[in-house]
């Protein structure tokens, strides 16, 4: 198992930004595709952007154009800017392996509202 520590959530206005960083321990990594996950209250947890071993990204159509996933294979982080946020992006956020069983995180808490 990798350990995955998510930060930077926090409580935000609607518009605003956020940056999340993920650290993973261990260097396999760099050879999985990695994601973004996000579950609010009440709803099923969410791939929300994933990013392959090259850096080529993929969005949820909810997310598109406002939020940008990038990764540091050489320092194990995976990280997520987001922009123009809204009360629907309020969840917490968990970074992940796709496709690569792994136990979760404690995630972040991002809280959006005025």
């Amino acid at each position: 198992q990798v350990q995955l520590v998510e930060s930077g959530g926090g409580l935000v206005q609607p518009g605003g930004s956020l940056r999340l960083s993920c650290a993973a321990s261990g260097s396999i990594f760099k050879i999985y595709t990695m994601g973004w996950y996000r579950q609010a209250p009440g709803k099923q947890r969410e791939l929300v952007a994933s990013s392959t071993i090259l850096g080529i990204p993929n969005y949820a159509d909810s997310v598109k154009g406002r939020f940008t996933i990038s990764r540091d294979n050489a320092n194990n982080a995976l990280y997520l800017q987001m922009n123009s946020l809204k009360p629907e992006d309020t969840a917490v956020y968990y970074c992940n392996f796709v496709g690569r069983p792994n136990n979760w995180g404690q995630g972040t808490q991002v809280t959006v509202s005025s």
